[in-house]
């Protein structure tokens, strides 16, 4: 069976089984599943950084059924997020998780004002973010010193908002933002770290955290998958080679650390006895890989193309469930090393696994 084939089969598996999730999920926005339900974070949590990809899913299922349930989820998920928008003490740099699945995607599909005004706003508030003095996007409220790795993906959002407005500003920011990252965040190696402390006075970078990895100095598999996809696609904004040749040494260290299972840990650095996954870091790798197989030069193109289907192998037969009484799809995550918890499902897991799926069968909606 060729590649192609083998994701229509699991694109088909998908589709049976999410049509059932979503019938009993259609007021909820998940983030974990427990006992093989959904959460809900509807009431408690809804500024938190994963809410957007459950509108995500709903984009992703709709553009490849046409199934109007899924749009009229998506456009509901947008519509409670406008409270998020208007709350300063959960803004952050994760507004590009948020919005660009969600409005932004709404808008590319249907042109909807709404939607457009949504994700403008959102892109404003991230650019606000910006420490022009050491040229970064602060993370948190909590710490304007840190910038993290995952903002990589933020930044199509400000690209977005560049193409549209016509602003240059958000493009500045972005690639401003992306040269530091390359600069203090990918090591020689082309491992990743997670959290980077500028003096945001001066500007100064001083020193590094494990953060969600192991521990300092370790690589956090995750936060690799972010370096890989996101670095990819400032390339694919920017069409600038130093973003390419960074995508591809995130990716030549990620490829040289795969397991012979296929199947990513927490931490490439943890023992290899210890069974904590991360199918989460695995299937956003995947989709950074078949972009970065379109993207560089034609001998690399198959190296990128057959990691990316290796990992999703893996996942498909090792760590997906397709039981359509079942909530979740991905049941092998991690949030965090140092956690109590690991090898349990996450909204965004499904998220990136359909997204790679939907690469291979020509089905997706380019989000990022």
């Amino acid at each position: 069976m060729d590649n192609k084939a083998w994701a229509q089969g699991v694109a088909k598996k998908i589709k049976e089984k999410e049509i059932e999730v979503i019938k009993r999920s259609v007021n909820k926005v998940p983030y974990i599943a427990k006992n093989g339900v959904f959460d809900d974070l509807s009431e408690t949590r809804l500024g938190w950084w994963t809410n957007g990809f459950w509108g995500g899913m709903m984009w992703q299922l709709y553009q490849a059924t046409k199934e109007p349930i899924y749009k009229e989820v998506a456009e509901n998920l947008e519509k409670k997020m406008d409270s998020v928008l208007l709350d300063s003490s959960v803004m952050d740099h994760d507004s590009g998780f948020r919005w660009l699945p969600t409005a932004v995607a709404n808008y590319r599909l249907f042109g909807s004002k709404e939607s457009r005004n949504r994700g403008m706003i959102a892109a404003s508030n991230l650019a606000g973010r910006y420490n022009a003095k050491g040229e970064y996007i602060v993370a948190w409220n909590s710490r304007a010193d840190w910038a993290i790795i995952d903002c990589m993906m933020n930044l199509p959002l400000l690209y977005w908002a560049y193409e549209e407005s016509k602003n240059p500003s958000f493009l500045h920011i972005a690639m401003n933002h992306a040269d530091t990252a390359a600069k203090v965040f990918i090591r020689p190696d082309g491992s990743s770290r997670h959290i980077v402390e500028f003096d945001p006075v001066t500007g100064d970078c001083n020193g590094s955290y494990g953060g969600q990895g192991m521990s300092y100095g370790s690589s956090w598999t995750r936060g690799q998958g972010w370096a890989l996809y996101g670095f990819t696609l400032s390339y694919m904004h920017t069409k600038k080679e130093r973003y390419l040749e960074t995508a591809e040494r995130v990716a030549d260290y990620f490829i040289s650390c795969i397991p012979e299972s296929g199947l990513i840990p927490v931490d490439f650095y943890q023992d290899p006895s210890c069974d904590w996954r991360d199918d989460t870091a695995g299937a956003i790798a995947a989709c950074g890989l078949i972009e970065l197989s379109k993207v560089t030069k034609n001998w690399k193109k198959q190296k990128y193309m057959d990691a990316a289907i290796r990992l999703l192998k893996a996942i498909d037969e090792k760590g997906c469930n397709y039981d359509p009484n079942v909530d979740e799809l991905l049941e092998k995550c991690t949030a965090a090393y140092n956690e109590p918890d690991h090898n349990f499902p996450m909204i965004y897991a499904d998220y990136y696994f359909i997204e790679a799926i939907w690469k291979l069968t020509g089905d997706e909606l380019f989000i990022w």
